[in-house]
């Protein structure tokens, strides 16, 4: 009697065998889908935006703030191999724009974007962190912190460190070193530091000399500060092409401070890349190529390092080998404007001005407040023959730099070669004063002189320069207002003189 139910127990567990292994299978695959889309590691991510901080404040006196803050986190991120950090051109060009992050990702080609809003309110600083995978519209991670701003130093090195491990699974204790790195402990020269290169990006005569007033008030709080040092040397190595300050002036200040960057850290490329520029300036070319190369070999990602260095190759005549390294910088920051002015030069030696005009208007969409972008566009419609729209351009160019003493040499030149001759006349005036004031150079001078076709007069000018040491003096290698000359015994002899080559 009992054989019965056995043999039907018998025959139900032959029957349920299957059904519970079909079961456990889909439960496997459901459990591994959901395990897989919302517990298993985010996969690493290999390229990244930094976008610029948004300053919640509404104060502008805060600005730097954010600006600097994302700077420093992109140099920090920079740090970590196999992870493609956009420059600061790169993702400041959408500062206050309110583009979708899937049109940033796809335009900067990166798989994450990490916004940032930053709160001051007088000592307390409160920063809010978003990192997003824009390729997938999902959120990664979100913090938020709260600190000092007398916390400021080590809050950079927390937030480094934290966005570092979400992108990266784990550090080794040199990745982690580099990453959490700071240049200085003191938080009052990291403040002055961030304002010196807030003013310093808005690159005028007025600006640089604001940013020297930070980058020295950063190294009187902080004597040991390397970076800041580099800051003050790249303001005195520019100061005469923005404000006309005699090359003899500058350059000994400038030389100074690059040398003390490298002191305090030799393996500084920032350091080497501004001593490279000082020695440009200084007509040692041997020593200023020695800078550059050691700058990119220390840092290969440091793009002012290749764009400095295609100046000198351009300077010594090597024209294949600037374009060469202007195109590496223009792969490292693809939408700096400074760097992609560069570019248009490039075509102007090669003296192909329908592509420069393309490049230029380029420039101008990347940046509408960019002067150089129509200067460079006046001057290849002068050599397309469109006269009218090159002076327009020209006169755009002069009005949006605040008459900047380049801007007003390149139209002086347009009115001269247009038969504008009075107009080109009162150009050299204005500029011979600026000259009297040391807020121009001779170069300036001269160029609009070839113009109107007074060589001897052009020439006078070049001399100047020449006794003067004037920096720009080497720009007249590559200068198209110069072609009229290259042919004139004494051009040959002042290149000879400067120790360039034919």
């Amino acid at each position: 009697m009992g054989g019965l139910p056995e043999k039907q127990s018998f025959s139900a567990n032959r029957a349920a065998k299957p059904l519970a292994a079909m079961i456990g299978a889909v439960m496997v695959l459901v459990g591994g889908f959901f395990a897989y889309k919302y517990f298993s590691p985010t996969k690493q991510i290999e390229s990244i935006a930094v976008m610029p901080f948004v300053n919640e404040s509404k104060n502008e006196e805060v600005e730097y703030l954010s600006d600097g803050m994302t700077e420093t986190l992109i140099k920090s991120l920079s740090e970590l191999p196999n992870l493609n950090v956009k420059p600061r051109s790169s993702v400041f060009r959408y500062k206050g724009k309110d583009t979708d992050l899937k049109t940033i990702g796809k335009e900067l080609n990166v798989e994450a974007v990490l916004n940032g809003r930053v709160i001051q309110r007088g000592e307390q600083l409160t920063l809010s962190l978003e990192l997003i995978d824009v390729q997938n519209d999902k959120v990664l991670w979100t913090e938020s912190y709260q600190r000092k701003q007398s916390d400021l130093v080590s809050l950079q090195s927390e937030i480094a460190k934290d966005v570092s491990t979400k992108l990266k699974s784990k550090l080794s204790g040199a990745e982690e070193a580099k990453v959490t790195k700071t240049a200085t402990t003191n938080p009052e020269a990291y403040q002055a530091y961030l304002k010196g290169r807030y003013y310093w990006n808005r690159r005028t005569a007025e600006n640089i000399k604001k940013a020297i007033e930070q980058f020295k008030a950063a190294t009187d709080r902080d004597p040991n500060y390397a970076l800041a040092y580099t800051g003050l040397a790249d303001c005195y190595v520019l100061l005469p092409e923005y404000a006309g300050i005699p090359t003899s002036e500058a350059l000994p200040q400038a030389k100074a401070y690059a040398e003390r960057a490298i002191a305090i850290d030799e393996n500084l490329a920032e350091g080497h890349a501004s001593l490279g520029g000082v020695n440009l300036k200084s007509w040692k070319w041997a020593e200023a190529e020695h800078e550059f190369k050691r700058a990119i070999e220390l840092n290969p990602n440091y793009a002012t390092s290749y764009h400095w260095y295609c100046v000198l190759l351009r300077s010594l005549g090597r024209f294949d080998e600037a374009a060469q390294m202007i195109g590496k910088a223009q792969e490292l920051d693809p939408l700096s404007v400074v760097i992609g002015n560069n570019v248009v030069q490039t075509y102007r030696i090669r003296k192909d001005f329908t592509k420069m005009a393309e490049t230029s208007l380029k420039l101008i969409e990347l940046d509408p407040n960019y002067h150089v972008g129509y200067q460079f566009l006046g001057e290849s419609y002068l050599k397309l023959g469109r006269e009218t729209e090159a002076i327009a351009n020209l006169q755009k160019s002069l009005e949006m730099s605040n008459r900047g003493i380049i801007s007003l040499m390149f139209l002086g030149h347009g009115y001269a070669v247009t038969g504008k001759r009075s107009e080109a006349n009162a150009i050299i005036k204005e500029l011979e004063q600026r000259y009297d004031r040391k807020e121009s150079s001779g170069v300036n001078i001269a160029a609009v002189y070839v113009g109107l076709g007074e060589k001897d007069k052009a020439f006078e000018w070049l001399e100047k320069d020449f006794q003067s040491r004037s920096g720009e003096l080497a720009f007249i290698r590559w200068y198209m207002q110069f072609e009229p000359l290259r042919d004139d015994p004494r051009y040959k002899d002042l290149l000879k003189r400067m120790g360039l080559p034919e």
